[in-house]
């Protein structure tokens, strides 16, 4: 928009809290449905309040601080009681709390786990084998500090892992023998065995750890790895062509015990379920959203930005956001426990009721969109600066003290305006001002909406404050019966008073003046700022009136339970398309099948299509995926490090050194990027380092004594399950758990001459620092050539791919607004000739992707210089933030198929500009997805949208103007416009932000950059 001003230009702005005086409104109390007028106030969360009372700062408060008194040396003991206190009350506050327990779980699991190793009689059910000590290591991988849906879940895939694994053993067996016994040629079974068994089996681990990216999938790939290396490179049986089924079979006996010692431990000492998670996730997520929702709403209605900038409502959106992201994974994990019980009814009302949240959550961002585009509105000089009046700022009536600043004000008991009678402001603004700023038009907005919003959000709060279930343990529906009742009435309300607002409002003796282009603009922008709020909330409330059926509906499944409990999912012979995951919980797909669409920028053919070269080169285009070439790269890695298990030769000195632990740090090592390889390797190496040295200070403060060593160990887990659970840094502490049973848990087996191979590493009187020093060399070799398969066999730079995801995305995007979304609608079209909802799901998955992408960068190493985090940061922020605006522009085409005749009007009126609007939206994405693809600076004459934009909201308003507008034309028909006006504008500021941020990434043109050679 054009933001000219008329001597004006270098004055300071301050932006200022406004508060119209918003004329009294009636309200519906939902609990009885009854309309009454009085002065209702909607309150302040007591999380968006800064109190001042403990210590917060004020204006009174000096910047330094006040002094602290220092301690006198008779002080020193109280001082210490006082810390030792302090240290007592936390320490008992973590064990009470839910991750304390989790640690006490894990812990608890662990010692049942090392039983298998200290207990005589159940290491003798495992055989003379070494490897007991996988069994305490399973119960440290599959830790119990997790849901009983995700235990379940963990059972399902080590039990999908082991059956994998014994499929490639007992192949590989048969390959062998065949060649051997049979065509006498025991040299080609080994290199089948090698390349399709060890290379082919571990390359497609790798690929599916990569493609479903799952946490529990990894643990599950780990284990499987563990196995086939173990039965393939160190038992013999492969090597010397005989079958044996020992080590399989020790190896199903070790999961069974550690799956059902952690699965003990987590369903019988303080139980965790995802069903009772999922209530209490659902409980505070509706908090969360109602405090959104009044702060938001307040916001717009002061015009100010300062509130939404405010810690407060930061914490507020983070924990709102947080709250989203759990209940989904909560939904995810209550599926399992739901399937078992019988209870599959219930849970696909549970994931309607979550589709439902998710829903008012985009809601929500749309009000949060329209507020955002009008701080930008205001913050703009205006047109016009009557009476010395400072541009923007706005008029303030009525007190503005802090405690008010981020609530919904009371809705006044003054006397409403009587009809045709202007208000005592309306006028003044119309004898005073000979132009129109922003500022003006938009108090006129709110002094009109105001009431109508405020009393529409005060019953939306009401409901949601008491959605949708009450305390534990248990959970009872507070869903009134007057509820749905009360919201409709309200909404019927609002659309009445939003009417009689906007009739106010689009006055004819002030629209039919003659304006200027930018005042018309301006009038329209405002316009289109306060109508999308409006009509977003008029959405929102609508979206509860459906959440409020779909919770009737869960507590007469779970009060009634009409159909019974079912157990149709164990019908696997009957093939149904809704298997509890369909469009019902379609926003919880774990298994991305479809996000590498976006996977590599557009590219022509290199031959004329339809010749066989053509066909040839579409055949094979699954070899030019960057997940089919990691599975290559990583198959070839291991079945290269696995040869020296298959020569005599060698053979003696990779079991010496343990290779085949160096080929499992080798397989947990290698990832799809280089950085996310160096990460990896450096919490292996550096886990591998503390567990080792951890287990040579047990082993000889111990004395090789079983109590003391398992309660060093449980020492241990205590120590590594509180990295795992409370830091969140599971490769780090399942690392050091795994070399520290590697070494003390194997003496310990050696000692007790538990071991058919008792001569090794001090046989009968284990040397633990050779055990150490085989085990951290064996760790070394894998990390080392990991890094090295990684960085020089079809390297993937986390860098470029990033750089390149996001060139691709913008040009995506580009290609998206190229169809004209609102040209659809006009034409006649399927909503989906915009863009289908899995397209859009597509691009946020691609998102994601792109964040990882993001993560992993900051781990590579260049000499270019360190990763700009803080810019593609802020990019991606950015971007996250236009496919929300194509999201927005999405819900509206898909809102109504049928388009009104003054709808229609208004598009065709409109037609020439928003062509050149969209043609120049296109252009900008192609611009800066070509600068961030070449890595070159951006023109300093970057193509403009704003007075494109700024023409066609004057044809908007001009088309107010005319008369047989009013005749043909409502409110409602200005909606897709409006939000089509709003969506343009965000995209165009998110553009220049990007372009700010290239501007740093690459600089400008000059000549070096230019530079022939």
């Amino acid at each position: 928009m054009n933001s000219s001003v008329n001597g004006g230009g270098n004055e300071s702005r301050i932006l200022r809290p406004f508060r119209p005086n918003i004329r009294q409104a009636s309200v519906i109390i939902p609990k009885t449905g009854q309309r009454v007028r009085r002065s209702v106030t909607l309150g302040i969360s007591p999380g968006l309040t800064a109190s001042n009372g403990n210590g917060a700062a004020n204006e009174h408060s000096p910047l330094l601080g006040a002094p602290k008194a220092r301690p006198k040396p008779s002080d020193a003991p109280r001082l210490f009681m006082r810390v030792a206190r302090r240290i007592y009350h936390n320490g008992l506050d973590f064990a009470k709390s839910r991750t304390g327990k989790g640690v006490l779980k894990c812990s608890i699991a662990y010692l049942l786990g090392s039983l298998a190793t200290f207990v005589p009689a159940i290491a003798a059910m495992l055989g003379q084998h070494d490897g007991k000590h996988m069994v305490a290591t399973i119960t440290v991988y599959f830790h119990p500090a997790r849901s009983q849906g995700s235990m379940f879940e963990a059972v399902v895939l080590a039990s999908m892992a082991f059956a994998y694994a014994a499929f490639i053993g007992f192949t590989s067996m048969g390959i062998s023998i065949f060649f051997r016994q049979v065509v006498n040629l025991v040299i080609i079974g080994h290199i089948i065995v090698l390349v399709v068994f060890c290379g082919g089996g571990l390359g497609f681990v790798g690929w599916i750890k990569q493609r479903l990216g799952h946490p529990l999938v990894n643990i599950s790939c780990s284990l499987t790895s563990l196995a086939i290396i173990t039965v393939l490179t160190k038992e013999g049986a492969v090597q010397a062509a005989r079958f044996s089924d020992d080590k399989i079979v020790q190896v199903l006996k070790m999961i069974v015990m550690g799956v059902i010692a952690t699965t003990a431990v987590s369903f019988l000492i303080f139980p965790v379920s995802a069903r009772t998670d999922l209530r209490e996730n659902l409980i505070s997520f509706t908090d969360s959203l109602s405090e959104v929702l009044a702060s938001t709403t307040g916001c717009f209605l002061v015009g100010s930005e300062e509130e939404m900038k405010s810690p407060q409502y930061r914490t507020a959106m983070d924990k709102y956001k947080s709250q989203l992201a759990s209940v989904e994974k909560n939904l995810v994990e209550a599926r399992y426990e739901h399937y078992i019980v019988g209870r599959e009814g219930e849970f696909r009302l549970e994931a309607k009721v979550v589709d439902c949240m998710q829903r008012l959550a985009q809601n929500i961002g749309g009000l949060r969109s329209a507020a955002t585009t009008q701080f930008l509105i205001l913050a703009q000089p205006g047109l016009g600066i009557p009476n010395g009046r400072r541009p923007g700022v706005l008029k303030v009536t009525g007190t503005t003290g802090p405690e008010n600043s981020t609530a919904l004000e009371v809705i006044d008991e003054t006397p409403e305006v009587r009809q045709g009678e202007p208000s005592t402001e309306s006028a003044s603004r119309d004898s005073t001002n000979s132009t129109l700023t922003p500022s003006d038009v938009f108090a006129e907005f709110i002094e009109h909406l105001g009431p109508s919003i405020k009393s529409l959000v005060y019953t939306l709060r009401s409901i949601l404050d008491d959605l949708p279930f009450g305390p534990a343990p248990h959970y009872d529906f507070t869903i009134d019966t007057h509820y749905r009742s009360s919201l409709e009435a309200a909404v019927k309300l609002y659309n009445q008073s939003r009417q009689v607002a906007l009739s106010k409002i689009y006055d004819t003796n002030k629209v039919d003046k003659e304006w200027s282009l930018d005042v018309e603009a301006d009038y329209e922008e405002v316009a289109a700022s306060c109508g999308v709020f409006s009509y977003a909330l008029q959405d929102f409330a609508n979206e509860m009136i459906m959440y409020l059926d779909v919770l009737d509906e869960l507590k007469l499944e779970i009060e009634e339970r009409p159909n019974g409990r079912t157990w149709n999912w164990l019908r696997f012979w009957r093939r149904k398309q809704d298997s509890g995951m369909s469009e019902e919980a379609g926003s919880i797909n774990t298994i991305d099948q479809e996000a590498d669409v976006l996977g590599s920028a557009p590219k022509r053919s290199p031959v004329p299509k339809n010749t066989r070269r053509y066909q040839l080169w579409k055949t094979f285009a699954i070899f030019r995926r960057d997940d089919t070439k990691f599975a290559i790269k990583v198959g070839a890695g291991a079945a290269l490090y696995a040869l020296p298990s298959f020569l005599s030769a060698t053979r003696p000195f990779y079991q010496r050194f343990r290779g085949e632990w160096g080929l499992l740090s080798y397989m947990l090592v290698c990832s799809m990027t280089i950085g996310a390889s160096n990460t990896t390797g450096y919490a292996r190496f550096l886990g591998t380092c503390i567990g080792a040295v951890c287990a040579i200070v047990a082993w000889e403060l111990s004395d090789e004594n079983p109590f003391a060593l398992a309660a060093f160990g449980w020492l241990m887990s205590l120590w590594t399950a509180y990295i795992i659970v409370a830091q969140g840094k599971g490769p780090m502490g399942r690392f050091i758990m795994l070399t520290y049973n590697l070494s003390a848990l194997y003496a310990y087996s050696l000692s007790v001459k538990d071991l058919d191979d008792d001569d090794d590493e001090g046989g009968i009187s284990p040397i633990i620092t050779d055990i150490t020093f085989h085990r951290t060399a064996a760790v070394l070799s894998g990390c080392v050539w990991g890094l090295i398969i990684t960085r020089f066999i079809w390297p993937i730079s986390a860098r470029q791919k990033l750089k390149d995801g996001l060139s691709v995305l913008w040009l995506r995007m580009g290609l998206i607004w190229k169809r004209r979304p609102v040209e659809c609608r006009l034409q006649g079209k399927t909503s989906n000739a915009y863009m289908d909802l899995q397209e859009e799901l597509h691009l946020h998955k691609y998102l994601a992707k792109l964040e990882k992408f993001r993560d992993s960068a900051a781990s590579e190493v260049s000499l270019r210089g360190p990763f700009a985090a803080a810019s593609y940061n802020r990019m991606l922020e950015t971007t996250g933030g236009m496919l929300d605006a194509l999201h927005a522009m999405n819900v509206m085409i898909l809102k109504e198929t049928n388009l009104s005749s003054g709808e229609a009007a208004i598009l065709r009126s409109t037609t020439s500009e928003r062509a050149q609007l969209s043609l120049r939206i296109t252009h900008l994405f192609q611009v800066i997805a070509s600068s961030i693809k070449l890595e070159y600076p951006l023109n300093d004459a970057l193509p403009s949208i704003d007075h494109t934009r700024d023409r066609l909201l004057a044809k908007v308003f001009s088309f107010r103007k005319e008369e047989k507008a009013g005749l043909i034309s409502s409110d409602e028909d200005f909606a897709l416009l409006y939000s089509y006006a709003l969506v343009t504008g965000q995209l165009a500021k998110a553009m220049k932000d990007i372009a700010s941020e290239l501007e740093i990434l690459f600089g400008v043109w000059d000549e070096d950059v230019l530079e022939l050679q």
